[in-house]
């Protein structure tokens, strides 16, 4: 048995996170993908990228530390090889590539900046065998600060991804005009099969979180009608009352709610019933083209 370390940084529009995997290679038997760490910096570079059009010096500084205490971390792991990825925030900000150059100058972390197609191919890549059942249609959902990612799976297999800006820092800062969630309504009606029955995979933070708050078991998913009255009951709470009251984090407590607008939209618009939360997401995914292509 060969245990390897792998690392993934996912550089979002709300947070910055950490994953460290362990790979366990066993002789005849198929590769295993552990979670081994998870880190999560509340640096929100969506604020900055989506109301000024640039990082700040302050973010930019907060983006630093948070990146030199990732390698320190990765080294005392003891990482076989990383891959940073940065999405909307940075891929959006006029200073974006300014900002990576930077950081790789302060920290040695490289860090790449993708579309929001590669993204969607990164997300896409994450194993579902556990979730997915190849007599149904899904919808893969995951809600980022400051896009959204939707991929169609059929057969098993994923078909089509399209990227919107549409994300949870964004909505906050009233950012997402009505043309922008047609485009959305529009893509998801024209590609669900009527024939087949579908149910939404959720990806991201608040999905978790809003699962971990239903109380239901792991792998047992979440339904659109419990959704939406937690929707409305976290809607009704002052934001001081749902970190208080709800034990939720800052930078969670107002997020949360455009974020189950999202899910209940898409839901609504896909007629899905069920919203699974396999807990996995842009990390995964990037762990897992970091294995496979070495």
């Amino acid at each position: 048995m060969v245990i390897r370390k792998f690392a993934a940084i996912d550089i979002g529009s709300n947070a910055v996170r950490l994953l460290i995997n362990n790979v366990i290679e066993h002789e005849d038997k198929p590769t295993v993908f552990k979670k081994s760490e998870l880190v999560r910096v509340p640096v929100r570079l969506g604020e900055d990228s989506f109301l000024r059009a640039e990082i700040s010096e302050n973010s930019l500084a907060r983006l630093i530390k948070t990146m030199q205490s990732f390698d320190l971390l990765m080294q005392v792991y003891g990482v076989e090889k990383y891959m940073a990825c940065a999405t909307s925030a940075l891929r959006e900000a006029k200073n974006g590539n300014e900002v990576v150059d930077k950081v790789e100058k302060a920290s040695g972390i490289k860090i790449e900046i993708i579309d929001g197609k590669r993204e969607a191919e990164i997300i896409a890549s994450t194993d579902l065998k556990d979730v997915i059942k190849n007599d149904r249609c899904y919808l893969y959902v995951d809600v980022g600060g400051g896009s959204t990612e939707f991929t169609f799976f059929e057969n098993g297999k994923p078909q089509i991804s399209k990227s919107f800006k549409i994300g949870t820092v964004r909505i906050l800062n009233d950012l997402v005009e009505d043309s922008v969630w047609d485009q959305v309504k529009e893509w998801i009606i024209r590609h669900v099969n009527p024939e087949s029955k579908i149910e939404i995979i959720g990806s991201g933070g608040n999905i978790n979180k809003l699962h971990k708050m239903s109380g239901r078991k792991v792998g047992q998913p979440l339904s659109y009608i419990w959704l939406n009255a937690q929707y409305h009951f976290l809607n009704s709470m002052d934001y001081e009352d749902r970190i208080s009251e709800l034990g939720l984090n800052q930078d969670r407590a107002d997020v949360i709610i455009p974020a189950s607008k999202i899910f209940l939209n898409a839901a609504r618009w896909s007629k899905a019933k069920k919203i699974h939360v396999p807990k996995i997401g842009l990390a995964d995914g990037m762990i897992k083209t970091l294995y496979y292509k070495n």
